[in-house]
């Protein structure tokens, strides 16, 4: 549905009829939106965008030239399943930008929070799942079922391999190949990632206080570089630190993903190769 005063649609861009359109809406040259698109009060496509597909859009978020959002996932499993593409409020889709909607083989959902920011050439696969605050540097890639924890920054040209997780607060550095799941609050560097510490900086930035890093920090030690099976080294964390949210978190992380392997520090992932997670 095309109305309201308060849109402002180009004469060249073309809304299928269908289309849902909030307040305020902007619309530039040579936009295409599909019939079953929802956009928010106060969207914005500046111009050569398209959006089709069952894809909604939150308020106030801006979308730049040439960002694709919403055609069919690139998953050769794809049968034309009517799944979906959620995006949030405050969202800044760059130039070139692609997003592509969920499978049957992923819950039919692709979701992205709010106030999360997508740099040019940047892409997020089917099936993923990511929270709010989160930063896509230039053409960093998310393969499908990937989740991204609220506050993740993902420098540019950095690959996610499909299903792995990267933890709230994370760090992921430019060029970097991540593998295995990231912990909340890591950092990991390099071509196949490794473990290089934890996102000091970001903690900081966002008003982490120095008891809760020092917390942090003798975590990390005690489930990197102390003896004993991975599952011992958590639950001796988790027992040190009941009473650090910061920690549990960490530590609910590990858990929630049963067998699938970590992003390590590189000297850890050679020991546990030797067998000490025996």
């Amino acid at each position: 549905m095309v109305g309201g005063a308060q849109q402002t649609i180009h004469p060249t861009a073309v809304i299928e009829a269908g289309a849902k359109l909030g307040e305020g809406v902007s619309i530039g040259p040579f936009c295409v939106v599909g019939p079953e698109v929802t956009l928010a009060d106060g969207v914005t496509l500046h111009s050569h965008v398209v959006v089709t597909g069952r894809t909604s859009i939150g308020a106030r978020t801006k979308v730049f030239p040439f960002a694709s959002l919403g055609h069919q996932p690139q998953d050769l499993k794809y049968a034309g399943e009517p799944s979906d593409l959620t995006i949030g409020s405050d969202c800044l889709i760059r130039e070139g930008v692609t997003m592509n909607p969920g499978t049957s083989g992923g819950g039919m959902h692709t979701v992205v929070g709010d106030r999360c920011a997508f740099l040019a050439n940047s892409h997020v696969g089917h099936d993923c799942r990511l929270g709010n605050n989160i930063i896509l540097s230039n053409g960093v890639l998310l393969a499908g079922h990937v989740s991204v924890g609220d506050y993740a920054i993902l420098g540019g040209a950095a690959a996610v391999i499909q299903f792995a997780r990267v933890g709230a607060h994370a760090f992921v550095g430019g060029l970097s190949g991540v593998e295995n799941d990231l912990i909340p609050f890591g950092m990991a560097l390099g071509d196949r990632a490794s473990l290089a510490g934890l996102n000091i900086v970001g903690l900081k930035r966002r008003g982490f206080g120095r008891e809760q890093i020092h917390a942090l920090r003798h975590a990390y030690r005690m489930l990197f570089a102390s003896a004993g099976t991975l599952k011992e080294r958590v639950e001796r964390v988790a027992e040190t630190f009941a009473d650090q949210a910061a920690v549990i978190e960490i530590v609910d992380f590990v858990r929630a993903g049963g067998h699938r392997a970590l992003v390590t520090p590189r000297d850890a992932a050679a020991r546990d190769l030797a067998g000490s997670e025996a």
